[in-house]
């Protein structure tokens, strides 16, 4: 028996999935979390007694996670009731602009059809087939490659690589390539929304973001139980397979010896060594010293100009009327360029914000109302200034007031209770995930080679790991997961110089070639 643990700091997607594939092959895993539950930015607020995802809200790239639950020997629907989405979101404008996107990509066209015409409809199936090669491009060189560059993704994969990577459109605004496809402005917003995804202004934004609109057409689900229910779940099965968990416990330090991580030192003075560290958490905390100074050179030292977007939300219980909202929403601001212009440039609340409602008790279909008071959950962007300008009472209500107004003025009126509200400010993202302001999507995608410049799995600092929203692939929930994969199969694939035995998969637990997820994964 080994004395020492594999410490993985963070229960967050990242960290649960490295934990739970570490444990399903032996090595002894200690998790630890800070918060009372797992997690992380999938969270549940309790308002008015009633539990409302406040953190992402949607499940996508479903064969991610039948991967992970299938190398330790499990399936997806064994412990997740999944809800396909028919109508992915509702847009609105205005009280008579309204758009359905479908996952029918032909239906969605129909209706932008219906709204813009035929030549719109015809520029979205162009936007679906453009976003669809990029997709195809990126999904094995870059999204699940270890450590991907620009020279590997370009001339690592025969003499068309080069072109391929051209026509990815790096170098190429979103909003510009947009317009290629587009002529009415509300459908270059609606899918500019796409670089909100990551965080990122779409007037800054590369092109190559448009393969969200095929990631979208490949599934969104809702899940039974609510987002925090993956946690829950990977939780679980890491547990069942020997992980132990540390619920309200902070490490305040990576220990650091002979140039190599040994450990962790928690917040009551408490050390655990360890033979590798895995740091779910956004590297900004790392390279800012927030895990000790010794750790900070296993991580860049973020820069202000590389935060992505926070965000004000407000989690409650309300009644509604007069629009029929579906699960996602999304009311658009009638100024564009203004709203990122104050949150990246002026670094205030937009005037004029656009509002994304999630209304968690709209069925998966038509979105009945369920009667009398719903869950919902609103985010407006916000700049990831937590650390320095906390806003004041007067600030966010009058971001409130605008907020709701333009709900009204697309024709949603919305009755909360104070009671029954919970307000989160950048200020309080900041706190609960420190390190970069509030920014809710780690390093900023404005130049075409800041995608290259994140963190992958193997952190500066032998036996350090790095897994997260804020590494390589990127933001979002499939996309921390698969870094979870990443930080777990680069560990296994150091075991000799970590002085960890390799040992032989329990059973059902991982295939040699599930462990070693890379390129192929």
């Amino acid at each position: 028996m080994r004395s020492r643990p594999v410490v993985v700091i963070g229960a967050g997607i990242g960290g649960l999935v490295a934990a739970l594939e570490l444990a399903a092959r032996g090595l002894d895993v200690l998790v630890v979390e800070r918060a009372g539950a797992p997690g992380g930015k999938l969270r549940t607020v309790q308002a008015g007694g009633a539990g409302v995802d406040s953190g992402p809200t949607v499940f996508t790239l479903r064969p991610v996670f039948e991967e992970i639950f299938a190398a330790c020997g499990e399936r997806l629907d064994a412990h997740l009731t999944l809800q396909p989405l028919e109508r992915l979101a509702r847009h609105a404008w205005g009280a008579r602009d309204r758009l359905d996107l479908f996952a029918d990509a032909e239906r969605s066209a129909d209706a932008i059809g219906a709204l813009a015409g035929p030549a719109e409809a015809a520029g979205y199936l162009a936007l679906c087939a453009r976003a669809r090669r990029i997709y195809g491009t990126l999904e094995h060189r870059f999204i699940r490659a270890q450590r991907p560059s620009l020279l590997s993704l370009s001339f690592g994969h025969g003499p068309g690589g080069l072109l391929d990577v051209m026509r990815l459109s790096p170098y190429t605004r979103l909003w510009r390539a947009l317009g290629q496809h587009f002529r009415d402005p509300r459908l270059r917003q609606l899918f500019g929304r796409y670089a909100t995804y990551s965080g990122c202004s779409p007037f800054r934004a590369p092109a190559t973001l448009m393969l969200i609109a095929h990631v979208e057409q490949q599934g969104v689900w809702a899940v039974e139980g609510g987002m925090q229910r993956i946690a829950a779940v990977l939780a679980e099965l890491a547990a069942v397979r020997g992980a132990r968990f540390r619920y309200g416990t902070t490490v305040e330090e990576v220990l650091v010896e002979g140039g190599r991580a040994t450990g962790v030192r928690l917040a009551d003075g408490e050390r655990i060594a360890a033979d590798a560290v895995v740091v779910n958490a956004d590297v900004a905390a790392l390279g800012g010293g927030l895990l000790g100074a010794q750790a900070a050179r296993a991580a860049p030292r973020a820069q202000l100009a590389t935060r992505t977007m926070s965000a004000l939300t407000w989690s409650m219980q309300a009644a509604t009327e007069g629009f029929p909202l579906l699960r996602h929403n999304v009311f658009f601001s009638d100024d564009y360029p203004a709203e990122f212009d104050a949150v990246f440039r002026r670094r205030v609340l937009p005037a004029a914000p656009t509002v994304y409602v999630c209304a968690q008790d709209r069925d998966a279909g038509e979105g009945a109302a369920p009667g009398g008071p719903e869950r919902l959950f609103c985010l407006v962007n916000a700049p990831s200034n937590g650390d320095s300008h906390p806003f004041s009472a007067a600030e966010i209500r009058q971001c409130e007031e605008r907020t709701f107004s333009q709900l009204d003025r697309c024709g949603l009126q919305v009755r909360p209770c104070p009671d029954s509200t919970v307000i989160t400010t950048p200020a309080d993202f900041d706190r609960m995930f420190p390190g970069r302001g509030g920014a809710l999507y780690g390093p900023a995608l404005h130049d075409p080679f800041a995608s290259f410049r994140r963190s992958g799995a193997r952190s500066r600092i032998p036996g350090l790991y790095l897994a997260g929203g804020s590494t390589h692939p990127g933001p979002g929930v499939p996309m921390a997961a698969l870094s979870g994969r990443l930080a777990a199969s680069s560990l296994l694939a150091d075991l000799p110089s970590t002085g960890l035995s390799r040992l032989a998969a329990t059973p059902g637990g991982m295939s040699t070639h599930s462990a070693t997820m890379g390129s192929t994964g």
